[in-house]
């Protein structure tokens, strides 16, 4: 993956390989959050850039609120 520098504006070409290499990691299982550590970038850039890749997005993990069912 390319060098990024923090606060740079990443466009074209740079953005579409960065965009490749994440979309290939997240579909093998790697988080949004390990992606935007991997390449210093906040967890709301990488979020963007997958979505702007087309790449479909997973469900979040852990428990899900639903209401218990009462039993009588």
């Amino acid at each position: 993956m390319p060098e990024l520098n923090k606060y740079s504006r990443i466009t074209g070409v740079a953005r579409d390989k960065l965009a490749q290499d994440l979309a290939k990691k997240y579909d093998k299982g790697t988080s949004i959050r390990d992606l935007a550590e991997s390449i210093g970038r906040s967890y709301g850039f990488a979020h963007r850039v997958l979505s702007e890749s087309g790449v479909t997005l997973r469900g979040r993990g852990g428990a899900t609120r639903t209401k218990k069912k009462q039993t009588h």
